[in-house]
């Protein structure tokens, strides 16, 4: 998996760049026919490794869904990881704001 491009352009981009599912996988693996959950998995964990993030957190299976790539060390990165934190805690019923997704219910969804 080569993401250069990709980081590149998030970094241009002022840490965050929208792209498609289909361009990420044809950086990814452009031999396979599809994507598949394994897949996304091994994207997330390449970006990981390189210091980037999406938004949804779990990857679509879907070529024709688009994503929010975040550069980890920005501040929307670090806005992203602290609302991600927040939301894991929220499901796992520790959330130190209860009902803070109450008025937010895409946010949580896209963070978990």
């Amino acid at each position: 998996m080569d993401f250069t491009i990709i980081k590149h352009a998030v970094e241009v981009d002022h840490g965050i760049k929208r792209l498609s599912m289909h361009f990420i996988k044809q950086r990814a693996a452009p031999e396979r026919a599809r994507l598949s959950s394994e897949l996304c998995t091994q994207i997330s964990e390449e970006f990981e490794r390189i210091g980037l993030s999406t938004l949804p957190r779990t990857l679509p299976t879907s070529e024709n869904e688009f994503v929010w790539v975040i550069q980890r060390d920005s501040i929307l990165g670090e806005v992203a990881d602290v609302a991600a934190a927040l939301a894991h805690l929220d499901k796992l019923g520790m959330s130190p704001l209860p009902q803070v997704f109450d008025n937010y219910p895409r946010a949580k969804s896209n963070l978990s």
